[in-house]
């Protein structure tokens, strides 16, 4: 006997019809980061004319806080466990000055040595993860004392000397630009820019808008809430614009720098790690909840530890580009980093108590942070004045992160 058809009764959507709502919605609390980034951008580029977006004074941008950039991604994953660490800038003076110690001083060739100093990182993050996660001392007693005892380290390996000059690859990692491989284009806003870094620059914007369009696929087929195609295409179009922009301006100059590319690896790698991997989910659920992550069977004591070996290579990391950059180890190096860095996370929506955070909020914040100093010297800010903003943006970000929570509270 033949079953007879199912009826769509009244009011009822066929199987397969998308049914996922649509609703304008737009979160303050995390789109408000780049729309005060374009903001400042725009108050500084109007204030010097249209030379901050200059394709020089992008690259100049891009090259003199990448190391503060690189910074903010162990940052911010620090702060979502509920942590901080505070001897990332001596640690980037003592990484720095131990790569000179054996590039320098003695002759070791620049990838033994580039390992040697990201092992040297990790093991100071081991340092500081094991006093912190296994002996429970809190992070901030911790990373105090490790302000001290590594730059310390700093002086006792270079006798309060600078040690340089670094081989041309090292110098090259910090400072220099990729080949142009194509030949220029002459014509038009494009004029002097690589064809091959436009090409890259037109890969990386179809790549985002792909992974947008496929997100908004799924949540379609889980019938949850999307915005309208107008808005959705607004929030995916304006930003890929955007990176073109960037690209094109930078491939202007002298093409792209080589420090882009590591933080775009960077930044992917650790958005991947945060929203796909366990681990990353691990992290926000330490921060978020710690009595519920334990009982949950989170090994926060290993997720903790890990953390901070993480933040010892990546200070490494950035001890390697600062040496490189200014081609000289110095005992100053890495003064108030970890106070960028911290701001960086803070300014790019990381919340005080943890569980919060992203790590393209925390390139953001660096961003801000990075077009503030340069549009000041642009205008020939003092320094007191460049503090007196830069603390103030500061202050109104955790200010806003905290009136968020408790207007959620009161909502509820």
């Amino acid at each position: 006997m033949t079953a007879a058809p199912a009826q769509v009764g009244k009011g009822a959507v066929a199987p397969g019809r998308d049914r996922a709502p649509r609703r304008v919605s737009f979160d303050l609390k995390q789109n408000g980061i780049y729309i005060a980034l374009a903001l400042i951008v725009l108050a500084f580029t109007v204030a010097t004319d249209g030379d901050l977006l200059s394709p020089q004074n992008l690259s100049n941008i891009i090259v003199q806080y990448s190391y503060i950039l690189v910074l903010a991604i162990g940052m911010v994953l620090i702060i979502i466990a509920g942590h901080i660490d505070l001897s990332v800038g001596s640690v980037v003076a003592a990484t720095g000055a131990f790569a000179a110690m054996l590039i320098v001083e003695n002759d070791v060739p620049w990838p033994i040595a580039v390992i040697a100093t990201l092992a040297f990182g990790a093991v100071i993050g081991a340092w500081q993860g094991y006093w912190v996660a296994y002996f429970g001392i809190p992070a901030f007693i911790v990373t105090l004392a490790g302000m001290l005892l590594f730059r310390a380290v700093t002086y006792y390996i270079l006798g309060n000397k600078g040690i340089g000059p670094f081989p041309e690859t090292v110098r090259t990692m910090a400072n220099g630009f990729t080949p142009g491989f194509l030949k220029n284009v002459a014509l038009g806003p494009l004029g002097g820019a690589d064809v091959f870094s436009i090409i890259v620059g037109v890969a990386v914007v179809a790549g985002m808008l792909i992974v947008q369009f496929r997100a908004r696929a799924g949540r379609i087929r889980y019938h949850q809430v999307v915005d309208p195609m107008w808005l959705f295409l607004l929030k995916a179009v304006v930003p890929a614009l955007l990176v073109l922009f960037l690209v094109v301006q930078l491939a202007r100059f002298r093409n792209l720098p080589w420090v882009l590319i590591l933080l775009a690896v960077l930044v992917v790698g650790y958005t991947l790690v945060t929203n796909r991997a366990v681990f990353g989910r691990q992290i926000y659920a330490v921060g978020g909840n710690l009595q519920a992550a334990t009982l949950s069977g989170v090994k926060v004591k290993s997720v903790v530890f890990w953390l901070f070996v993480n933040m010892g290579v990546l200070s490494a990391l950035a001890g390697l580009i600062f040496a490189g950059r200014l081609n000289l180890a110095g005992p100053t190096a890495g003064n108030s980093f970890e106070l960028d860095a911290i701001a960086a996370a803070f300014i790019g929506g990381a919340a005080v108590q943890g569980g919060v955070g992203k790590v393209v909020g925390a390139i953001t914040g660096g961003l801000i942070m990075g077009v503030i100093n340069n549009g000041a010297g642009l205008l020939g800010w003092e320094t007191e004045t460049v503090m007196l903003v830069k603390g103030g943006v500061l202050l109104l970000a955790v200010a806003f992160d905290v009136w968020s929570k408790r207007r959620t509270a009161g909502a509820r």
